[in-house]
């Protein structure tokens, strides 16, 4: 697909919203520990990049504020660059061997009445993380 940076980052975002916190898929995806990271990092580096510029102007001098603020902006980009990559990996077709796991699993769903819409033609990393999102919703209640 052709889409600007602004586009892959928000279908990073999206990826990383869908995709389920349990830890048993670490164990079958390899994608589970990248959005993992990813959230740690969007939620936490911000917070990282203002200690880092409020710390060494606090005990340096007003001297080092060039390198305060390249750090800030290095600490900050760090949360786009993983959301970035998640983005592109979400628009990535599934493997043949997970394709054929992703229909299976949307067929098992839809036979026990779970009238899913997802895409079975060239299923999408994000296409499985919308079907795990699903089955453990449906798991949990």
């Amino acid at each position: 697909m052709g889409m600007n940076v602004y586009q892959v980052i928000k279908l990073g975002q999206k990826y990383m919203k869908l995709w389920p916190e349990k830890a048993e898929l670490n164990l079958y995806f390899s994608d589970y520990r990248a959005v993992q990271v990813s959230r740690f990092a969007y939620r936490y580096f911000p917070g990282i990049a203002l200690l880092s510029i409020i710390g060494q102007l606090y005990f340096g001098s007003i001297s080092i504020l060039p390198q305060a603020l390249t750090y800030s902006v290095f600490i900050l980009s760090m949360p786009f660059q993983a959301l970035l990559m998640l983005g592109l990996k979400a628009d990535k077709f599934l493997p043949p061997s997970l394709s054929s796991w992703y229909k299976e699993g949307v067929a098992k769903i839809n036979e026990q009445g779970g009238n899913v819409k997802l895409s079975m033609s060239k299923p999408r990393y994000l296409d499985l993380a919308k079907l795990l999102n699903i089955s453990y919703t449906s798991i949990s209640r």
